[in-house]
């Protein structure tokens, strides 16, 4: 019989799943269920902090309004669960066709996630996606492979 901690992990590849799904059907309302409200997000695009549900979402908003076509891998998902904390760490590509048709194999993130236990449902209350950064350019590199 599995562990609570065994479950707990399993539930938390499952979200991460969840938000693999939402973003290929488009679910907006989908996605929303994966956020705590006040979820604070240092997503790839400015500003430097996206603070809750309705910020997130309009992130992911605008990627449907770029992609006709969304796939997004997660590579390498690695979890570390207590009782109501847990993160885990990935890499993750968005890639699809633009709505102007051009196919994209977009590039690789470095995916960090926070997740809090509330009411027995395992919830982002914080993420991070970077791209390493060229120190002497000031730009981010965007072609490394997992």
């Amino acid at each position: 019989m599995p562990t609570q901690h065994e479950m707990d992990q399993a539930e938390i590849r499952r979200q991460i799943d969840k938000i693999v799904e939402g973003l290929r059907t488009k679910d907006l309302e989908g996605l929303k269920l994966l956020y705590t409200p006040d979820v604070v997000s240092f997503d790839i695009e400015p500003p430097l902090q996206h603070v809750g549900t309705e910020a997130k979402l309009k992130n992911w908003n605008n990627v449907f309004t770029l992609f006709q076509d969304v796939n997004y891998e997660v590579r390498d998902l690695t979890l570390t669960v207590g009782d109501d904390v847990a993160f885990g760490h990935c890499f993750g590509r968005l890639s699809g066709t633009l709505k102007n048709r051009t196919a994209t194999d977009g590039m690789w993130v470095r995916a960090t996630f926070c997740f809090r236990k509330i009411d027995g449902n395992w919830l982002i209350g914080h993420d991070q996606v970077s791209v390493p950064l060229d120190i002497p350019s000031g730009k981010g590199v965007t072609d490394l492979q997992p």
